[in-house]
Order: structure tokens, then C-alpha cells, then sequence
């Protein structure tokens, strides 16, 4: 508290701030040969590199004309995650929809590439591509409480079903 001014007029003690100014000298700073336009002609036109071709569909906002110049070609849409991607890409990026259908399209693609790996009978380590090990060295205390939430929702699940199979 004692950094802010009794007087709001009068502006702070910089000098006593740690790492205030710490990116002022240019000498010091290992980005400001990228940032360093003194030379640049500030025209803003440049030449546009060569667009890669590609081989897989690449899904681009309806908002766009022209794709980027590279993209990503590794994951093409594929199934029912890639009908939701089509889905999402038909609206606007302000639409929320756009973005809902996008993070559906994610989890519903996790479930697909489990099942393929079970289709090419291989189960999938699912623990370690979650991260569980990492979350457990660094991030114990959640990790314990996102465990017993879990366990907690199966727990009430199958009672669910035990009980109405019992019931019939």
C-alpha cells in the first residue's frame, strides 16, 4: 500500500517497482531485433508467400477469403466429430454456436480415436495422455478432488442402474 500516492495527481515511484522497465533498453531485449522496422520502408504491402496445396480438406471460416498460407494438414475432419467441424465452420466466429459445435466436435473426437484404438485392439493408455502422472507430481490437491468427483458420479451411476434393474 505504501506504492500508491496519497495524492491521486501524482504519478507512482516507478524506481521502486521491481522489474518496472525492465524491456526499455533495446539492448536487452532479445525480441527487438524482430520488432526493429527503423529500416522498413512502413509501405505495409508485402509479398505474399506461396499457399500450400493441399491433399486433405481444410475446413476456413466463413469469415476469410483465402486460407492462410500454410495450414495444418495432419487431422483432416473425419466422422461424426468431422460433421460438427463442417457444422461450426457454416457459421460466424461471433456466433457461439460456431464455438460450442467446435468443443463438442474436440470431446466427441477424443471418444472416436478410443474406439479406434480398440478397433485395431490396442487400449489406449488413457491415464498417461491425460496427463494424470504430471497432475499428480505438480497438481496433487485438485487432482485428488477431480478423482473423488469422479469416482463419486460412477459410484451414484451404477447404484442408478443397479436399483432400477432391481426394480423391474
Amino acid at each position: 500500500m505504501n506504492d500508491i500516492p496519497s495524492n491521486p495527481g501524482k504519478a507512482f515511484d516507478t524506481s521502486r517497482i521491481p522489474g518496472w522497465g525492465v524491456d526499455a533498453d533495446p539492448g536487452n531485449n532479445p525480441t527487438y531485433p524482430c520488432r526493429d522496422r527503423s529500416q522498413d520502408d512502413h509501405s505495409g504491402s508485402w509479398a505474399r508467400p506461396t499457399v500450400q496445396q493441399a491433399d486433405v480438406e481444410i475446413l476456413q471460416s466463413i469469415e476469410h477469403k483465402q486460407r492462410p498460407a500454410v495450414v495444418g494438414t495432419s487431422t483432416p475432419p473425419s466422422g461424426l466429430s468431422g460433421v460438427l467441424r463442417r457444422a461450426a465452420f457454416r457459421k460466424n466466429e461471433s456466433n457461439l454456436l460456431h464455438w460450442m459445435l467446435l468443443l463438442g466436435a474436440d470431446r466427441l473426437n477424443v471418444v472416436e480415436g478410443i474406439a479406434q484404438d480398440l478397433g485395431h485392439a490396442r487400449v489406449p493408455n488413457i491415464p498417461g495422455e491425460m496427463g494424470m502422472r504430471a497432475q499428480w507430481q505438480h497438481n496433487r490437491g485438485p487432482f485428488l478432488v477431480k478423482t473423488a468427483l469422479a469416482v463419486g458420479a460412477v459410484a451414484i451411476l451404477c447404484t442408478a442402474i443397479s436399483r432400477s434393474r432391481r426394480a423391474r
